[in-house]
Protein backbone atom coordinates (compact mmCIF):
# COMPACT_ATOMS: atom_id res chain seq x y z
CA UNK A 1 0.00 0.00 0.00
CA UNK A 2 2.67 3.00 1.24
CA UNK A 3 4.38 1.40 -2.37
CA UNK A 4 1.50 2.78 -4.47
CA UNK A 5 1.33 6.14 -3.25
CA UNK A 6 4.86 6.59 -3.14
CA UNK A 7 4.44 5.24 -7.14
CA UNK A 8 1.06 7.89 -7.24
CA UNK A 9 2.77 10.93 -5.57
CA UNK A 10 6.02 10.29 -8.21
CA UNK A 11 3.39 10.65 -11.22
CA UNK A 12 1.96 13.40 -10.25
CA UNK A 13 5.30 15.21 -9.75
CA UNK A 14 5.80 14.78 -12.85
CA UNK A 15 6.49 17.71 -15.64
CA UNK A 16 3.82 17.14 -18.16
CA UNK A 17 4.72 17.10 -21.94
CA UNK A 18 1.54 17.74 -23.45
CA UNK A 19 1.26 20.49 -21.47
CA UNK A 20 3.63 22.58 -23.28
CA UNK A 21 2.71 26.22 -25.46
CA UNK A 22 3.25 25.83 -29.44
CA UNK A 23 6.32 26.91 -30.83
CA UNK A 24 5.64 30.15 -32.33
CA UNK A 25 6.21 30.57 -36.70
CA UNK A 26 9.71 33.02 -35.68
CA UNK A 27 13.37 31.92 -37.01
CA UNK A 28 14.78 32.60 -33.50
CA UNK A 29 14.15 32.82 -29.55
CA UNK A 30 16.07 34.24 -26.99
CA UNK A 31 17.22 31.85 -23.94
CA UNK A 32 13.53 33.55 -22.18
CA UNK A 33 11.66 32.51 -24.69
CA UNK A 34 12.96 29.28 -25.16
CA UNK A 35 12.73 28.48 -21.34
CA UNK A 36 8.79 29.24 -21.57
CA UNK A 37 8.22 27.45 -24.41
CA UNK A 38 10.26 24.34 -22.74
CA UNK A 39 9.24 24.69 -19.44
CA UNK A 40 12.12 25.21 -17.81
CA UNK A 41 14.55 27.64 -16.18
CA UNK A 42 17.12 29.58 -18.49
CA UNK A 43 19.34 28.73 -16.07
CA UNK A 44 18.95 24.52 -16.84
CA UNK A 45 19.34 25.61 -20.61
CA UNK A 46 23.01 26.93 -19.85
CA UNK A 47 23.84 24.13 -17.85
CA UNK A 48 22.31 21.45 -20.89
CA UNK A 49 24.30 23.44 -23.27
CA UNK A 50 27.41 22.07 -21.13
CA UNK A 51 26.33 18.73 -21.34
CA UNK A 52 24.78 17.91 -24.35
CA UNK A 53 27.23 19.18 -27.01
CA UNK A 54 24.46 18.63 -30.15
CA UNK A 55 22.70 21.66 -28.09
CA UNK A 56 24.48 24.81 -29.30
CA UNK A 57 22.48 27.82 -29.90
CA UNK A 58 24.17 30.75 -31.86
CA UNK A 59 25.35 33.67 -29.82
CA UNK A 60 25.60 37.30 -31.27
CA UNK A 61 26.27 40.59 -29.05
CA UNK A 62 27.41 40.07 -25.85
CA UNK A 63 27.28 36.60 -25.84
CA UNK A 64 23.64 36.30 -26.12
CA UNK A 65 22.34 33.54 -27.01
CA UNK A 66 19.55 32.75 -30.24
CA UNK A 67 17.78 29.18 -30.23
CA UNK A 68 16.64 28.18 -33.72
CA UNK A 69 13.29 25.89 -33.91
CA UNK A 70 15.09 23.12 -34.18
CA UNK A 71 16.93 23.76 -30.93
CA UNK A 72 13.82 24.61 -29.27
CA UNK A 73 12.51 20.78 -30.27
CA UNK A 74 16.13 19.54 -29.15
CA UNK A 75 15.74 21.15 -25.37
CA UNK A 76 12.14 19.42 -25.41
CA UNK A 77 13.14 16.00 -26.27
CA UNK A 78 15.68 16.64 -23.56
CA UNK A 79 13.40 17.73 -21.07
CA UNK A 80 11.77 14.57 -22.34
CA UNK A 81 14.40 12.06 -21.89
CA UNK A 82 15.45 13.32 -18.60
CA UNK A 83 12.40 14.58 -16.81
CA UNK A 84 9.45 12.30 -18.21
CA UNK A 85 11.66 8.95 -19.10
CA UNK A 86 13.76 9.46 -15.98
CA UNK A 87 17.33 9.31 -17.76
CA UNK A 88 20.58 10.63 -16.07
CA UNK A 89 22.53 13.28 -17.70
CA UNK A 90 25.03 10.42 -19.24
CA UNK A 91 22.06 8.44 -19.93
CA UNK A 92 20.09 11.56 -21.85
CA UNK A 93 23.55 11.61 -23.49
CA UNK A 94 23.96 8.31 -24.70
CA UNK A 95 20.24 8.08 -26.08
CA UNK A 96 20.70 11.59 -27.69
CA UNK A 97 23.98 9.86 -29.64
CA UNK A 98 22.52 6.65 -30.09
CA UNK A 99 19.09 8.38 -32.30
CA UNK A 100 21.47 11.40 -34.20
CA UNK A 101 20.06 10.08 -37.28
CA UNK A 102 16.47 9.38 -36.49
CA UNK A 103 16.26 12.83 -35.07
CA UNK A 104 15.28 15.46 -37.00
CA UNK A 105 12.52 18.75 -36.52
CA UNK A 106 9.55 17.56 -38.41
CA UNK A 107 9.43 21.69 -39.42
CA UNK A 108 13.14 21.87 -40.66
CA UNK A 109 12.05 21.15 -44.28
CA UNK A 110 9.04 23.66 -44.04
CA UNK A 111 12.19 26.02 -42.47
CA UNK A 112 14.29 25.39 -45.53
CA UNK A 113 11.49 25.85 -48.03
CA UNK A 114 11.12 29.05 -47.11
CA UNK A 115 14.58 30.33 -46.51
CA UNK A 116 15.49 28.97 -50.02
CA UNK A 117 12.28 31.03 -51.45
CA UNK A 118 13.56 34.11 -49.41
CA UNK A 119 16.81 34.05 -50.92
CA UNK A 120 15.45 33.50 -54.77
CA UNK A 121 13.37 36.56 -53.92
CA UNK A 122 16.50 38.44 -52.68
CA UNK A 123 18.88 37.21 -55.43
CA UNK A 124 15.86 38.42 -57.99
CA UNK A 125 15.82 41.92 -56.20
CA UNK A 126 19.73 42.50 -56.32
CA UNK A 127 20.19 40.86 -60.41
CA UNK A 128 19.10 44.32 -62.05
CA UNK A 129 21.86 46.44 -60.38
CA UNK A 130 25.48 45.77 -62.25
CA UNK A 131 28.22 44.11 -61.21
CA UNK A 132 31.46 46.30 -59.55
Amino acid sequence: MLNLTLNKRKQLNKPDSTALPAIPDKLYFTIGETAKLCDIKPHVLRYWEEEFECLAPAKRRGNRRFYQRKDVLLVRHIRELLYIQGFTIEGARTQLLSNKGKYAPQHASKVLKQLIKDLENTLEQLEPFPPK
